[in-house]
């Protein structure tokens, strides 16, 4: 029995590291998008430290590379609605952190994708916090690394827009979109939103189409319009 939790553990650690170190590597690209949609390396490097949510970097450094500071608060309002998924995750998460208020509170920080993935998938319960805290640690640290690496590299290119870097925020973005889009009404979302911000960027100001996608894409997860429809349970 013991040699059984000894391997589960064992897994639990191989995975979170695996899965802490790949997800660090995209901070390298956050880091020189967020330079060239004008953030200092200091400002890129404190909103890793701070906020530690890649998906919601992305498209607050998006928008404000298509808006300027002027975007701030619609980048800002569009993070916030990708980040409310990371409170979702907190509350499946709570029982496997454990208690105490200390650890509760580095949990709330460090619940994102990678943590919730390699955590859930994990046999028993032991395996699950060991694959979250290590998953956080790989992830924290490296995140946090490959951003400052970004940012130098961001910053020692000058204008990046001689690169085509001021258009990759979105490419980015996509690439982790891209994954996930396996079912119709993840397709249905993605595709109703992109309609809907394409239709209204000539119209309304810079960010604010990012908002109004975000809501049409709420409102057709949330009908699940486009999902499988859930089956009656049969009477006895």
């Amino acid at each position: 029995m013991t040699m059984a939790r000894s391997n589960e553990d064992t897994a639990a650690i191989r995975k979170a590291l695996a899965v802490g170190l790949a997800a660090a590597a995209y901070g390298v690209s956050y880091g020189a998008l967020a330079v060239a949609a004008g953030l200092d390396v200091w400002q890129t490097c404190v909103m890793s430290l701070l906020m530690f949510t890649g998906g919601s970097q992305f498209a607050l450094v998006g928008v404000i590379a298509t808006g300027g500071i002027a975007a701030g608060p619609s980048a800002i309002a569009s993070a916030a609605i990708l980040g409310i998924r990371n409170g979702i995750y907190g509350i499946r998460m709570a029982p496997i952190i454990g208690h105490g208020p200390w650890r509760r509170f580095a949990a709330a920080w460090v619940t994102i994708d990678e943590t919730t993935a390699v955590a859930t998938t994990q046999p028993t319960l032991r395996s699950q916090r060991i694959g979250f805290w290590i998953t956080a640690l790989a992830t924290f640290v490296g995140w946090n690394l490959t951003s400052l690496i970004g940012a130098l590299i961001g910053d020692a290119l000058g204008d990046v827009r001689m690169y085509g870097l001021d258009a990759a925020a979105a490419a980015a973005f996509l690439g982790l979109l891209w994954p996930r889009l396996k079912q119709l009404q993840t397709i249905a979302v993605a595709a109703g939103a992109a309609v809907v911000a394409a239709v209204t960027t000539p119209v309304l100001i810079p960010g604010l189409p990012v908002l109004v996608a975000g809501i049409v894409a709420v409102v057709v997860g949330l009908f699940n319009w486009f999902g499988a429809p859930r089956r009656r349970e049969a009477s006895s």
